[in-house]
């Protein structure tokens, strides 16, 4: 028996939140474009709700995204050649005109994470601050402009604005979609603590939906958390973050009662909270390393010292998560 067009639609929904960030990570790899990346995706996005009411889920539909995605841009590259030599022909091509990527060997790289790869171009410094994290909750975290607006307390044409301008920008001033190196790396390390932050904040306290806590948007921000803290392992700012994370996320399941309701730090089962990522937030096991990334600047205290404190007392990230939206209290 056949799964119901209802049903069919509520899989691809939950699909497409679950994978689009990766999908469009990996497509802004390949062609080189965030914005090209985030139309492709929709792209495919459209045929799944074409085809899988019919043909069914597939197997791997993150999979069969990604080469439907894939499929289209090499389609679109085909045609951007063929009309730049019918250009070149006739000799109207412009002077200094950007490259066509090479899509096909682009499939071959070294894949390394996309999504780390997506938030530090999301997080640019061509682009204004709040279009940053605009942009990356956008990508990243999957939330609708709406969403982004409430966070932000601003309208919702703003964040729209915001967006469309920022992948517009990036466009134009064709930055590279690859991790930055040596001294650029922490230049771009403010604006992405905040974005990971405000996504790990989404998550823990959700501001639209029927549940109070989406632990996908967590748990991406603590793989993302993770990750820069192994590629600036003398950051002390990033260790403090990863484990503010890690010591919340682990109250999620004592956080939730059996019938959905929200259940506060004094009335918990503390013997619900995750003792791994409780373990994983403490001090000791948090330390960071010293960087050769960061031998320039040194620092009398590290500003990790406030994610020390118990799972449940209220805090934030120190110093540069310094967003509106940051103010909202830890439950």
């Amino acid at each position: 028996m056949s799964p119901s067009p209802g049903a069919t639609r509520a899989a691809i929904e939950a699909v497409w939140r679950i994978e689009s960030p990766r999908l469009i990570g990996g497509l802004a790899r390949l062609v080189r474009d965030v914005a090209l990346a985030e139309d492709l995706a929709h792209e495919a996005l459209v045929t799944a709700l074409e085809r899988w009411p019919a043909e069914g889920v597939p197997a791997n539909p993150g999979a069969w995204l990604m080469a439907t995605a894939r499929n289209r841009g090499l389609d679109q590259l085909r045609r951007r050649r063929l009309v730049d030599e019918r250009h070149r022909e006739l000799g109207l091509a412009a002077a200094g005109a950007p490259d066509a990527p090479d899509l096909e060997a682009a499939i071959d790289e070294d894949v390394g994470d996309d999504l780390l790869r997506l938030v530090l171009v999301a997080c640019h410094p061509v682009l204004a601050a709040e279009a940053r994290v605009a942009l990356t909750l956008r990508l990243l975290g999957g939330l609708t402009t709406a969403e982004i607006a409430r966070a932000f307390l601003v309208p919702e044409a703003t964040v729209a604005q915001r967006i469309v301008r920022a992948k517009r920008t990036l466009t134009e001033a064709r930055v590279p979609f690859e991790v930055p190196k040596g001294a650029d790396l922490p230049a771009r390390l403010s604006s992405v603590l905040e974005v990971i932050y405000l996504v790990f904040n989404e998550g823990y306290a959700a501001t639209a939906g029927d549940d109070w806590m989406r632990p996908a948007l967590c748990e991406d921000a603590l793989r993302l958390g993770r990750i820069l803290a192994g590629l600036v392992p003398g950051e002390a700012e990033v260790h403090g973050l990863v484990a503010l994370m890690e010591l919340h996320a682990s109250r999620t399941r004592a956080r939730v009662g059996p019938g959905g309701e929200p259940v506060l730090l004094a009335d918990q089962d503390r013997a619900r909270w995750d003792q791994l990522l409780v373990r994983r937030g403490s001090p000791r096991s948090r330390a960071p390393r010293r960087s050769p990334v960061r031998s320039g600047r040194t620092r009398s205290r590290p500003r990790s010292r406030r994610a020390t404190r118990a799972p449940g007392a209220p805090a934030r990230p120190t110093g540069r998560a310094s967003s509106r939206s940051t103010t909202r209290s830890w439950r």
